[in-house]
């Protein structure tokens, strides 16, 4: 973490809920007394397209853009979008994955293909890539729409943020009458060994 601040890049697909994870970690930074700035990418997100968020904290941020290759932690809500952002990791840094695969509707032309065994491309240049499959915890659940807040507490214990901080953040932040659910998500997050 280069001058003290921490860069974590949030990756994904439109729908998947990449903003209010990148929303709920600014907030949970900036409870946690630190600096912390942020920026988004989602032209075409209703659509499926990509979404990305950088998310920037430390006792002084200066911009909400994370230099390439700078990233300490990259969390992918989706595997072809965790193949297409590995290289803005620091050498140091580590990825959490989803292994869930949405396949865009451009592969029915013929030409262009989703990419095949994602996790060990990534696996080979990140041996120590978390993969987690937060789309089957969230059913389990009973909503698909927790993924976000699944990997929000995976990446948590990469984090030196206080568990109350978190989950009051999520308290406040979750879409109305979601909360205890988004906790409770958040929670599991924190137990995928």
């Amino acid at each position: 973490m280069k001058n003290g601040t921490t860069n974590v890049l949030i990756v994904g697909v439109g729908g998947q809920g990449v903003l209010l994870a990148s929303e709920i970690l600014t907030e949970v930074a900036k409870e946690s007394g630190l600096d912390a700035k942020k920026s988004e990418v989602h032209g075409m997100s209703q659509r499926g397209g990509i979404v990305t968020s950088h998310i920037r904290f430390g006792e002084e941020v200066m911009s909400p853009l994370i230099p390439s290759r700078e990233a300490n932690v990259i969390l992918a809500f989706e595997l072809a979008e965790a193949l297409r952002w590995v290289g803005d990791l620091h050498p140091d840094g580590n990825i959490i994955i989803n292994e869930q695969k949405i396949i865009p509707t451009i592969t029915t032309t013929g030409k262009f293909f989703y990419p095949e065994k994602v996790v060990d491309k990534i696996k080979t240049l990140v041996p120590g890539a978390i993969v987690v499959d937060a789309y089957q915890i969230a059913m389990d659940l009973g909503n698909s729409r927790l993924v976000n807040t699944i990997l929000l507490g995976v990446l948590s214990l990469s984090l030196e943020i206080e568990e109350e901080t978190w989950l009051k953040v999520i308290e406040r932040m979750a879409p109305k009458g979601t909360g205890e659910l988004n906790k409770k998500a958040f929670m599991a997050g924190r137990e995928v060994k």
